[in-house]
């Protein structure tokens, strides 16, 4: 019997309410873990002895290991079922979380690959079970996932200095606090073991690797994650270089954020409503772009410009979400997709946070690096010529 048919069958009710609140909570764990790193990058700089470009490699490396993760994702997903391979992967995080507290920057790197690859499974199978289990509400579905995903960010950037502050300074324990969040989903999501959905094709097919769209949505989502990884692990450590406080700096970061979990929510709300979502995605790109040339040509309201800065990739992860879906034909095509654009896009993003401090290492300059970071946007404008067109995917 397929997936979809046990989905019918079972998730009716309360189950699917309770399916509901444990994808949210999974979604509440897919970026604390990374995103609480950038508050704190100044100070584990300082501590550990750390360029701009190896510091940015604690936000990179998980990015990394979302790309190499996510063409297992659909194998693992295929042989143990999406709720036993979700369920493995919060507690993997949780191992990854807990072995960035060895004081050792070898321990620290390491428990951020291990943290990026049980991210990079959940992102990967998430989507293939939402457009399975709630595929007559998909643009909902898809905005309340990509608020959680947002609102576990804004509470990182807001909280990770304040939680240092109160653990005296300890940053190492002020991360491995997040392993709590991640607990908390292990045992809700405890009621999903007994059902064993699979995914039956695990590899995108030759057709698929060959389709324009395909790789609209790729590059599309590759390049709003680009900017998200980057723009949150450097923006409080420019603002912080302009004169501001830590503590502000993260709490402009966390207000960005809030706007980002807003837009996540009615971004795909908005353009599910129409066929062809072309309009509205660049309107969101056009207010991302604004932002970055506000932050890097005046000193005057950074938290307004961060804020519309946030708008482009907060819209734009709940939009690519909603592009895997609406371009798929069927939850199967909906897993490969979401591979194939996760495990590409991520590889590619990985490379932001490490090229733009590597940027400002070489140049001394926040505003040169930080506008090469907007250039992004050109591609990303240009993918959404085929990801946001109604039209469905072959192969």
């Amino acid at each position: 019997m397929s997936g979809q048919a046990l989905s019918t069958r079972e998730r009716t009710g309360v189950g699917v309410i309770v399916t509901a609140v444990g994808v949210m909570l999974v979604a509440a764990n897919l970026r604390p873990a990374v995103v609480a790193v950038g508050p704190l990058i100044g100070v584990i700089s300082d501590d550990a002895g750390f360029s701009s470009a190896v510091a940015g490699l604690l936000t990179a490396l998980p990015v990394l290991f979302f790309g190499l993760s996510a063409p297992v994702a659909p194998r693992l997903a295929n042989r143990f079922g999406i709720e036993r391979v979700i369920f493995g992967a919060l507690l993997v995080l949780i191992v990854g979380i807990l072995v960035r507290l060895i004081p050792s920057a070898a321990a620290l790197f390491a428990g951020s690959a291990v943290i990026g690859a049980a991210i990079g499974t959940c992102n990967v199978v998430l989507p293939a079970l939402i457009k399975r289990d709630f595929a007559h509400r998909s643009g909902l579905m898809t905005g309340l996932y990509s608020m959680t995903l947002s609102g576990g960010a804004a509470v990182a950037s807001g909280v990770s200095v304040p939680i240092d502050d109160a653990l005296g300074g300890n940053w190492r324990l002020a991360l491995a606090m997040w392993a709590i969040l991640a607990l908390v989903a292990v045992v809700v999501w405890i009621p999903q073991l007994p059902m064993v959905h699979r995914v039956t094709s695990a590899a995108p097919t030759s057709s698929l690797l060959k389709n324009p769209i395909a790789w609209a949505i790729t590059v599309f989502m590759g390049t709003q994650s680009l900017i998200f990884y980057t723009f949150v692990a450097w923006l409080p450590q420019y603002l912080v270089e302009t004169g501001m406080s830590p503590l502000r700096a993260g709490a402009v970061l966390a207000s960005a954020q809030v706007v980002a979990l807003i837009m996540s929510l009615l971004a795909p709300i908005v353009a599910g409503r129409f066929a062809d979502q072309r309009v509205v995605t660049l309107s969101v790109i056009t207010v991302c772009a604004v932002g970055f040339v506000g932050l890097l040509s005046t000193d005057v309201w950074p938290g307004f410009w961060a804020a519309c800065v946030m708008v482009g990739p907060g819209s734009s992860i709940s939009l690519a979400l909603l592009f895997m879906v609406l371009r798929s034909s069927g939850s199967e095509q909906t897993g490969q997709v979401s591979g194939m654009a996760q495990s590409v896009g991520y590889l590619a993003a990985a490379a932001g946070p490490i090229v733009i401090g590597g940027i400002h290492d070489v140049t001394g300059s926040w505003t040169l690096a930080m506008a090469v970071l907007g250039l992004v946007l050109v591609p990303q404008a240009l993918s959404v010529l085929g990801a946001a067109k109604n039209v469905k995917m072959t192969g």
